[in-house]
């Protein structure tokens, strides 16, 4: 083998070299965006998940809230109801009472 050809030999090794380096750097580059659109992707599902979450947590309290409040309003009720019968009942008596008083015996 020549001097030319041991040359030729490592002109060709070098541009071979050259290729592979830009090779790897393109597929660098792929790696690189494909990881940086997954991240961004996972970070997306979290956000999503995080929404829901709160979500379905916030219904929960709004449902129990509304039950509790149905709960005071069912006995509010009952109470008031109590308080109209009571004063219905000492209506009746005082009415009673007044009429007695203004009538002569």
């Amino acid at each position: 083998m020549g001097m030319a050809d041991v040359l030729q030999s490592i002109r060709d090794a070098e541009s071979a070299a050259t290729e592979k380096i830009e090779s790897s750097k393109e597929e660098a580059a792929k790696i690189l965006a494909d990881s940086r659109r997954n991240s961004a992707e996972i970070i997306q599902k979290a956000q999503d998940g995080a929404v829901s979450s709160t979500g379905k947590t916030l219904d929960k309290a709004r449902s129990k809230a509304g039950k509790k409040a149905d709960g005071v309003q069912t006995e509010g009720t009952k109470e008031v109801e109590g308080i109209q019968k009571s004063a219905s009942d000492r209506r009746d008596t005082a009415v009673k009472i007044l009429i007695d008083s203004l009538m002569p015996n």
